[in-house]
């Protein structure tokens, strides 16, 4: 059998579906009139963003559902007059509170945590790496439901980072007696593929510099011990997954350079994109540098 992935949907994309068929569908199943309850835009825009976080838009016309059946119960109960106008503002009283957070700036406040792109059965994510060193047997423990490729990726990451250690200004003379651990978070969900190898990299190397990772950037690669950044598959995907967590910008393999061609262009308009062929590159990119640490601290 072939396997035939579909690319997610823009922001817009989502709205426009959710305004245009998903409204008026719930509506219907519902029993309610469309002049009756009136769904403002932005409150559209609201449910996409802040209560779904998905490559279709099955879970959005959920939450379209729920809150129009809310709208009922109250204008059945007489506790709202028609037309009842639902706001971005009038969002969180019938769904809750939202689901979904913009948490790279927190996540990446600290060395050692970079932002990675994949591709999952959904569609594209976006994955935050951990990594962090202790004494102990000198070693390497992965954590987080990883293939076998992504174990390899990890040791390639760590085996360039120390041979290179003076190259990238770490100044630990015990770099190599040391037990390092890398993390991948939502450890239930399988991960596997190479294209993590450049966030890793990324993420020890904030780790022993010190250096925090940028928190607007999303990356993603496949590394080599020599260091160079291989092409990689989903660039789409991952781009729609960067551009819905509200990244700005990418670092990507520079053979993948023409496979941006596939993003839409509207969303292509508001993000900025890096191409690499050498690891020094992303992490010139990806890590803050004194000038910006600088700036964040006063």
């Amino acid at each position: 059998m072939e396997v035939v992935r579909l690319d997610g949907y823009t922001e817009d994309e989502k709205l426009a579906i959710a305004r245009d068929h998903l409204l008026g569908r719930q509506l219907d199943q519902t029993g309610l009139r469309a002049d009756e309850v009136i769904v403002t835009e932005a409150a559209l825009r609201t449910v996409v963003g802040d209560y779904t976080r998905e490559a279709g838009v099955r879970n959005l016309e959920r939450e379209i559902g729920k809150l129009l059946r809310k709208a009922a119960t109250r204008i059945a109960g007489g506790d709202a007059a028609t037309p009842l106008v639902v706001d971005a503002t009038d969002v969180r009283g019938y769904l809750g509170r939202q689901k979904f957070f913009f948490e790279a700036a927190e996540r990446t406040a600290v060395p050692g945590v970079a932002t990675g792109l994949a591709v999952t059965g959904t569609g594209g994510d976006v994955l935050f790496i951990e990594a962090s060193v202790m004494d102990g047997e000198p070693g390497l423990t992965l954590t987080g439901q990883l293939g076998d490729v992504m174990k390899e990726s990890a040791s390639i990451a760590l085996s360039y980072v120390r041979a290179h250690a003076g190259e990238l200004g770490i100044t630990d003379p015990n770099i190599a007696g040391r037990r390092y651990h890398v993390h991948v978070p939502a450890g239930a969900v399988p991960k596997d593929g190479p294209s993590a190898g450049v966030t890793m990299t990324t993420a020890l190397a904030s780790l022993l510099t010190g250096r925090p990772v940028r928190s607007e950037v999303g990356m993603t690669g496949e590394i080599t011990l020599q260091g160079r950044v291989l092409p990689i598959g989903g660039v789409k995907q991952k781009v729609l997954a960067a551009h819905r967590a509200g990244l700005k910008e990418v670092i990507l393999p520079e053979r993948n350079g023409a496979d941006l061609e596939d993003v839409p262009e509207s969303v292509r308009a508001e993000m900025t994109f890096h191409l690499a062929s050498e690891i020094d590159q992303v992490l010139a990119h990806a890590l803050v540098t004194e000038d910006q640490e600088a700036t964040q601290a006063a």
